[in-house]
């Protein structure tokens, strides 16, 4: 099996390319995975994009993002809620199985993470059923907890699976994020817990170094960098049974300011580097 042949290029990483430019890159450097984010393919047109990853023999391993549900006020939750139903609409036009979701952070004012929480549940009810008549899973991905206030109050992967776990593995599973993980020593066992379900739908990686920029959310290290085993992730989540796609997802401003294509080259071989063959472990 080739060294890139789970290899997936998450978008974001190379941000910088347009969407025909990273089509051209991954064909030229022989990566045959490609993660999307929603934003560049609207703007580029969905149906136009499905056409274009297709006729450059790319699989598209997940689509970014969904969530944001974690609103109070009625107005907000109706259009987060089509926002989903969009999303999910776009990941079955490009040919993606998996809707990655970022559930929301708490709204102004508000100080509750249960009921915040019981709120993204009450979504994925309505969401699950809609997206699977779609062909299309919803993947809740725990950020680092820096993130519960603003951005996502599904913290840890045990909160993740303590959501999913209400629904269908088909509907609903998670995704393992080293970058937002690597420090929860309880994350192991869950992911042997999302492993049984069948419910890792994807495996993300991403290094952590430090210091942290201003923001932080543009801090995640290119693979190899930082103080992250990316092995022995990998072989977490291949003794749970998962043999998909690993994307690498990265928020750098320093890579972003470089050439994309020398980005994608240099994370290609970071994953070769970095990431053993399926089967092996660490």
């Amino acid at each position: 099996m080739s060294d890139l042949a789970r290899f997936s290029i998450n978008q974001m990483t190379v941000k910088q390319l347009s969407l025909p430019e990273l089509t051209a890159a991954c064909r030229d450097l022989g990566v045959g995975n490609v993660g999307l984010w929603r934003e560049p393919v609207q703007a580029y047109g969905v149906e136009a994009a499905a056409k274009l990853v297709r006729d450059a023999g790319l699989t598209v391993t997940t689509l970014c993002r969904g969530g944001f549900l974690t609103a109070t006020d009625p107005d907000a939750r109706a259009r987060a809620l089509a926002d989903n139903r969009r999303a999910v609409d776009e990941a079955a036009t490009l040919g993606t199985d998996t809707l990655v979701l970022v559930s929301g952070g708490l709204p102004p004012g508000d100080k509750d993470l249960r009921a915040a929480r019981e709120r993204i549940a009450d979504a994925l009810a309505e969401l699950g059923p809609y997206a699977e008549e779609h062909g299309v899973r919803l993947a809740i991905e725990p950020l680092h907890p820096m993130y519960a206030s603003d951005r996502c109050v599904v913290s840890t992967l045990t909160q993740a699976l303590d959501l999913a776990e209400r629904f269908p593995a088909h509907q609903v599973g998670v995704t393992v994020d080293t970058y937002h993980i690597w420090w929860d020593d309880r994350a192991p066992e869950q992911i042997a817990r999302a492993g049984a379900g069948g419910r890792i739908h994807t495996f993300q990686l991403a290094d952590w170094t430090t210091p942290l920029p201003e923001g932080v959310l543009n801090g995640r290290g290119q693979i190899g960098d930082g103080a992250i085993d990316m092995r022995e992730w990998q072989g977490y989540v291949e003794a749970a049974g998962y043999t998909g796609a690993i994307e690498v997802e990265l928020f750098n401003e320093g890579l972003w300011a470089r050439d994309g294509r020398e980005v994608l080259a240099e994370t290609a071989q970071r994953f070769a580097a970095h990431v053993a063959p399926a089967g092996t472990g660490k």
